[in-house]
């Protein structure tokens, strides 16, 4: 990324993103090839008046952890990241793997690592949930344009730098008030939502209802992912019901599955099946709270004008529906709880409807024109 380039950016996540003030402290997540953002992200935290605290991993310590540590010692919880959990009021999480392709630790280190982060993956949850509030953390998750993404992606360094800047709006002229008019947009068709309780979502191989009686639309705008729009709830945990496809394969730490078809029943997934990967669904059924849904979405960002293989830019492309097995949103009215919040994407380009109360409000992966004007 070249200079400008970095300080847009920064200035984005610092300024927009997590809306830093004077005196907060921000704990940024990463690794060390996301250096040269964090010394951006350090001017622009200064300039906001606040702190930044981080942690960067170095290559080779995920394999050493893999290789060589106990399942207590893979279960430690860092205590800069206990501490920013519970009290830091801003979080950034940046994407930069060294690589993608490194094998996973053993079951058992994978495991203790799950039972040891709850509390704080809980808390976590809980004040994001509210964010504004006295006690809220704001957060944001976004990556750092690295060689392991550019390939996962299929394209250059360069190429997908440029992807990334272009996702993210980081080379609009203003990318603050980009983000603004995306809020703006999105903001019709979340009141549209927020008015309707009974929906389903239709397309060649898939015709599923939900509820979302007591649940809450967001407006995905850009302050949580970045980049973002998009439009999502929890549904009703019971109220799932129907079969669907999902197009676009789904990542699984480093995993593909193909072809993920889900059977439901009064919100409960009774089958599953994938043309690819079925070893990894069934172990992913297999722990607490997969198999309800914990979200249900609407991808806006017609910007992203390809598929990455990162559900961070993925899960937003405008003409596609997504749903989440596992963790509920808590600031949707979501009851789901789980260690997995995993997105699967459908494509609703040819053929894709949504009804609400019964109501087209979405054909060929566009909304209707009186709530998604094309000018």
């Amino acid at each position: 990324m070249s200079p400008k380039q970095l300080q847009a950016y920064a200035s984005l996540l610092v300024n927009y993103c997590v809306e830093l003030q004077p005196g907060e402290r921000l704990f940024v997540s990463s690794t060390t090839l996301a250096a040269p953002l964090i010394a951006a992200l350090q001017e622009a935290v200064l300039k906001a008046g606040g702190h930044l605290e981080y942690h960067l991993a170095v290559e080779g310590s995920a394999a050493a952890y893999r290789d060589y540590a106990s399942p207590e010692q893979y279960a430690h919880v860092g205590t800069l990241y206990q501490k920013a959990m519970e009290e830091f009021e801003a979080y950034i999480n940046i994407g930069a793997p060294f690589s993608l392709r490194d094998e996973q630790p053993a079951k058992e280190l994978r495991d203790a690592r799950r039972a040891s982060h709850k509390p704080f993956h809980d808390r976590y949850f809980a004040r994001t949930a509210n964010r504004d509030a006295p006690g809220g953390l704001k957060r944001n998750t976004c990556v750092f344009p690295c060689p392991a993404l550019a390939e996962e992606a299929g394209m250059s360094l360069e190429e997908y730098t440029d992807f990334v800047m272009q996702a993210t709006k980081a080379t609009s002229p203003d990318p603050k008030a980009a983000w603004l008019d995306v809020r703006k947009r999105q903001q019709a068709v979340v009141d549209r939502l927020n008015s309707c309780t009974e929906f389903r979502y239709v397309n060649p191989r898939t015709d599923i209802t939900f509820t979302t009686n007591g649940r809450t639309w967001i407006n995905s705008d850009g302050q949580t992912n970045m980049p973002s729009g998009e439009v999502y709830t929890s549904p009703e945990e019971t109220s799932v019901n129907g079969t669907i496809h999902f197009d676009y394969p789904a990542i699984n730490s480093g995993k593909v599955v193909r072809g993920v078809t889900l059977t439901v029943k009064d919100g409960y997934i009774e089958s599953w099946t994938a043309e690819q990967g079925q070893d990894v669904l069934d172990e992913t059924f297999q722990i607490e709270g997969t198999r309800r849904f914990g979200e249900a979405a609407v991808g806006t960002n017609y910007t992203i004008d390809r598929f990455s293989k990162n559900i961070l830019f993925d899960e937003k492309i405008g003409g596609t529906v997504h749903m989440a097995i596992g963790q509920s949103y808590v600031q949707c009215g979501g009851k789901n709880q789980s260690a997995v919040h995993w997105d699967m994407i459908a494509d609703m380009k040819n053929g894709g409807r949504i009804f609400a109360d019964g109501k087209e409000i979405y054909r060929d992966g566009r909304f209707i024109a009186e709530l998604w004007p094309t000018s």
